[in-house]
């Protein structure tokens, strides 16, 4: 199940438009993975640190996210420096480690846990039907928000039903193993899955219509910027200009 375990909080970042955090959170990404300066690169990682700090998120939910993200970056720092060409700095054998290949692991590190931590105290910190409404007030298409808000919402209907059937298969006496009777059954299961899943999409339809959903949802809640935001989106430009200055000076 899908937990938004940053979305409840008092923080100065809570209280922020979400139009500005996700118009935020985007620039933000679009540079960090466009700059190439480390002093441009560690800015933003420092700006994200920052964010991350101001949210006051739990610091043991983000430290899992990292985890999972720098497991992979460890698999790159294993495989670029011994596989991009370059100036040789140390040679182990018939493979060569290289300067390149070293400086290009560190730049992907450096990028993606600035990304992921701004996103993190940006994006993270409100409820998905927040997003979905301040996607929509951004004047992004309306069938994708549709389709975000609603696969967010019966998703969890898709997993009851995943689990419903995989009770009904242990009440059968069904034990998985390596035969063909567990792949068959598997694969009865994610077929009577998709069933299921039509099914109940044409009875969620129904009942919009009948609700008179006419293609638009409303929220309950009212957005504004605030002198807040205004002070917030002044200090993030100029954050943003100084790691541009930093990304563009002379060597």
């Amino acid at each position: 199940m899908i937990r938004e375990s940053f979305a409840a909080g008092h923080s100065p970042v809570h209280r922020l438009d979400p139009r500005f955090r996700v118009i935020a959170a985007t620039v933000f990404s679009c540079l960090a993975a466009v700059f190439e300066r480390f002093e441009a690169l560690g800015l933003f990682l420092a700006l994200a640190v920052v964010l991350t700090a101001t949210a006051r998120l739990d610091l043991r939910q983000v430290a899992r996210r990292l985890l999972l993200v720098n497991g992979l970056i460890l698999f790159l720092w294993a495989v670029l420096p011994l596989t991009t060409g370059g100036a040789a700095v140390l040679t182990i054998g018939p493979a060569s480690v290289t300067r390149e290949g070293l400086l290009l692991s560190a730049r992907i590190t450096l990028k993606s846990n600035a990304i992921l931590l701004a996103l993190i105290a940006l994006v993270a910190t409100q409820p998905i039907g927040t997003l979905g409404h301040a996607l929509n007030r951004l004047k992004v298409p309306d069938k994708l928000v549709h389709l975000l808000l609603i696969t967010y919402r019966y998703i969890f209907v898709l997993e009851q039903e995943y689990l419903r059937l995989v009770r009904a298969a242990r009440v059968r006496c069904f034990t998985p193993s390596t035969r063909i009777h567990t792949y068959r059954t598997y694969a009865y299961l994610i077929g009577m899955l998709f069933v299921r899943a039509a099914a109940r999409a044409d009875r969620v339809h129904q009942a919009m219509v009948c609700r008179g959903f006419a293609g638009r949802f409303f929220s309950l809640k009212q957005f504004s910027f605030t002198a807040a935001d205004g002070a917030w989106a002044a200090a993030m430009a100029i954050a943003l200009l100084a790691a541009g200055w930093l990304e563009w000076m002379p060597k």
